[in-house]
């Protein structure tokens, strides 16, 4: 009985080997394309091995708005990014330690509405109110949208972190004289460290491949970000410029990349918190 019960664990074995296979290989041929197709005198959808060559950068680097549309998206991802990690961090602290009557019910509120009510949802009425302030093609605008969309969610997360943080901490700062700002700068925001971190990155993520809302937002053709850009590449009949879209496509990845090379060299796993002396 021993033969047949091994036999069954080799197969059990090759299947999932196959499966993870199959699965590593779904992800992966994608990013291949990514990397291989921008030097491809002749990209077409499928992954094969290019003739190298720089020609599809040298015609993105023709297009007026391309390169530029980058620094469009760095401004409107870290000017969210910031506000976000922010407002985030003073709001998530005076829930986890100011006693209001409803806090949980209000936070898990704004939570469940963030989430059924979409920025696609409530674009209309989004647009409406940037009309009215007056901030329709400005980017100003549309970092506020963008960061009150996804500020519930931040709240959220990082409320969790300011539960975790000992109060015995903020009440010897206390003793010493520390004001309440002094002490969420020098005592909990330390600590609370490695939720910042996720949040910063996290909002940064979202802005960069954000559309639809940039898209709605901005008019001047200056202004846009890369992700509105890249729809740029498409003819009126729907046929892709694939040169121009791979190559495009590399140069717009290429930072959010090399953040996650630098959030992992830095931090990687061993994200702990400290108090500043």
């Amino acid at each position: 009985m021993g033969t047949p019960i091994r036999a069954r664990s080799v197969v059990g074995r090759l299947a999932i080997v196959a499966f993870v296979a199959a699965a590593i290989a779904f992800w992966a041929l994608p990013m291949l394309w990514l990397v291989t197709a921008p030097f491809n005198s002749h990209p077409g959808l499928d992954v094969s091995w290019p003739d190298w060559t720089l020609e599809n950068f040298r015609k993105l680097s023709e297009n007026p708005y391309a390169f530029s549309s980058l620094k469009n998206s760095v401004y409107l991802a870290v000017g969210t990014m910031l506000g976000v990690t922010a407002m985030a961090a003073l709001a998530a602290y005076s829930l986890s330690r100011v006693r209001i009557p409803g806090r949980n019910t209000i936070l898990y509120g704004l939570l469940l509405l963030s989430s059924i009510v979409t920025g696609t949802a409530a674009m209309v009425p989004i647009f409406q109110l940037m009309f009215a302030l007056n901030l329709v093609d400005d980017r100003s605008g549309v970092i506020l949208v963008l960061t009150g969309g996804l500020l519930p969610a931040a709240i959220f997360i990082l409320k969790d972190f300011m539960d975790a943080t000992p109060k015995s901490y903020e009440e010897s700062a206390r003793v010493f004289g520390a004001t309440p700002l002094q002490v969420l700068r020098h005592v909990v925001l330390p600590i609370v460290r490695p939720g910042l971190a996720t949040i910063a990155v996290w909002a940064l993520v979202n802005v960069w491949s954000d559309f639809l809302t940039s898209y709605i937002l901005l008019r001047d053709p200056t202004k846009l970000p890369a992700g509105v850009v890249m729809y740029t590449f498409y003819s009126e009949g729907g046929q892709a410029n694939l040169p121009l879209i791979s190559a495009f496509s590399l140069v717009y990845a290429a930072p959010v990349v090399a953040l996650y090379l630098f959030v992992n060299r830095r931090y990687g796993f061993r994200f702990h918190g400290g108090i500043k002396s």
